[in-house]
């Protein structure tokens, strides 16, 4: 393959290149036969469903110990004291949380690239890709350490207190290296994900997330190295985690997609940078519209309880994401691969498939959480009145659950596909033309409060659909 890729249409064209994009996912013999009868359907479902959850379940559980990493952090540094907690929870929710969201999404360019390469056949390309990726987001990294470096500032900006601002700042300093983990983690997952090596991930991220949890109580506690032990933990877990994975990559196990480090990995870097961008902004524009939501909260009305309700509505809705996250590269890694070996009937199948079986785990979740509406809060609250919104809060929490279930599932189809840019503008119009300064009126000039960005995340998330 010749190494100029086109990133207006879906990057990479079947093994039989056409240069008319009308035809560039015809339908190869080999692909599945209309589906005929509700037997047909019942047959080819079972047949995807064990396809998508061989490749969903342990991206699910490598999501969920991922995402425990910072949460487990957080739970130590409460028993060191309320200031180290407020830091670590500040740093890692508004530092971190957003160069997380701009690295995590520029890598996800790779899902399309590493997914339709390896449905094509074209498996030496994939090592070329994650190189390049690499290139740009350590590149990307490097500009965001100012963030780091100016977080105390920044935060004494937007209205924390100076004891805050002053720890969570020396906190940040110390969590650089973690964003350069960011930057090699992520090309490498979904240089995995693409081959279907899912399980290799989930038991590296398995053995980070018990070591973490020991050194963590080690540090933190038992040697009263305080923030200062949270961050070296945190660092350490994270680069355990790539280099596991390099290790694994390298050592020969991915065979013809790793072939040594090249300098093709510096060709074509512009085109690569613009489907990254588009990558980062897609995945961008609806995290920070959360913290936008909990920002916003802080200004309402009584704005500890309004903040303090929200809060633990969007954490339940961050870990039930963590689901759709699993099926999202899932669905994803499908997609572009039966695309890539010119198989389009096969992707529409298997995007049917994840957006019903994703649908079905929101509803179970909803009703469970419904039925415990009166009982879960007091988990996270001792504050009544807090409880009491967050019982109210549970039934559009419920229905945020179902709907945000299936919008990462179509958000992976189109990644697979390479249609980045397109979600991307959906997100700004939905999120940002209509949906905050709608919010802010509501919640501000008629006095509704909080309960207004629950049914704008609803609303928002239907239209994103």
């Amino acid at each position: 393959m010749e190494d100029h890729e086109d990133h207006t249409h879906p990057l990479l064209t079947p093994r039989h290149h056409t240069p008319d994009p009308a035809v560039v996912f015809t339908a190869k013999s080999d692909d599945i036969a209309p589906i005929a009868g509700a037997g047909d359907f019942a047959r080819e479902f079972f047949a995807e469903s064990k396809k998508l959850w061989y490749l969903a379940g342990p991206a699910i559980f490598t999501s969920v110990c991922q995402y425990s990493l910072g949460a487990v952090t957080q739970v130590f540094s409460g028993h060191v004291s309320t200031l180290a907690l407020a830091a670590i929870s500040i740093e890692n929710s508004v530092i971190a949380g957003f160069c997380l969201g701009i690295t995590f999404g520029m890598g996800s360019a790779l899902e399309t690239l590493c997914g339709q390469a390896y449905g094509a056949g074209q498996v030496h390309m994939l090592g070329v890709y994650m190189q390049r990726s690499w290139v740009i987001l350590n590149a990307t990294a490097i500009l965001l350490t100012l963030l780091y470096i100016f977080a105390a500032p920044l935060l004494r900006a937007i209205g924390q207190t100076e004891a805050i601002s002053a720890a969570a700042g020396d906190f940040a300093v110390w969590m650089i290296p973690q964003l350069f983990a960011y930057a090699v983690n992520y090309p490498a997952q979904k240089f995995l994900q693409a081959q279907s090596r899912i399980m290799v991930m989930a038991w590296i991220a398995a053995a980070a997330l018990v070591l973490h949890t020991v050194f963590s109580w080690l540090l933190m506690l038992k040697l009263r190295w305080g923030l200062v032990g949270a961050a070296v933990v945190l660092n350490a877990s994270w680069w355990f985690i790539d280099l596991a994975q390099l290790v694994y990559i390298m050592g020969g196990a991915c065979g013809e997609a790793w072939s040594g480090f090249t300098f093709k990995a510096f060709h074509n870097l512009w085109g690569f940078v613009r489907l990254s961008l588009a990558s980062a902004v897609m995945l961008c524009l609806e995290v920070w519209y959360f913290m936008a939501l909990i920002l916003f909260a802080g200004y309402l009305k009584n704005a500890e309880v309004s903040v303090d309700a929200l809060s633990i509505c969007m954490n339940i809705l961050g870990w039930t994401i963590m689901v759709s996250f699993g099926m999202n590269a899932a669905v994803s890694v499908r997609v572009s691969n039966e695309l890539g070996a010119c198989h389009p009937r096969t992707a529409k199948f298997s995007l049917l498939v994840a957006v019903i079986t994703s649908t079905l785990i929101g509803v179970m979740l909803s009703m469970v959480l419904i039925i415990f509406r009166n009982q879960y809060p007091f988990l996270f609250s001792n504050d009544s009145e807090v409880r009491k919104i967050v019982v109210e809060l549970t039934p559009m929490l419920a229905l945020c659950i179902v709907i945000n279930n299936v919008q990462p599932v179509l958000s992976g189809v189109a990644v697979g596909a390479g249609w980045q840019a397109v979600v991307a503008y959906v997100n700004i119009a939905c999120y940002y033309f209509f949906g905050i300064p709608l919010g802010l009126i509501l919640g501000y000039k008629l006095d509704k409060g909080v309960m207004v960005s629950h049914f704008l995340f609803i609303f928002l998330s239907f239209t994103n659909n």
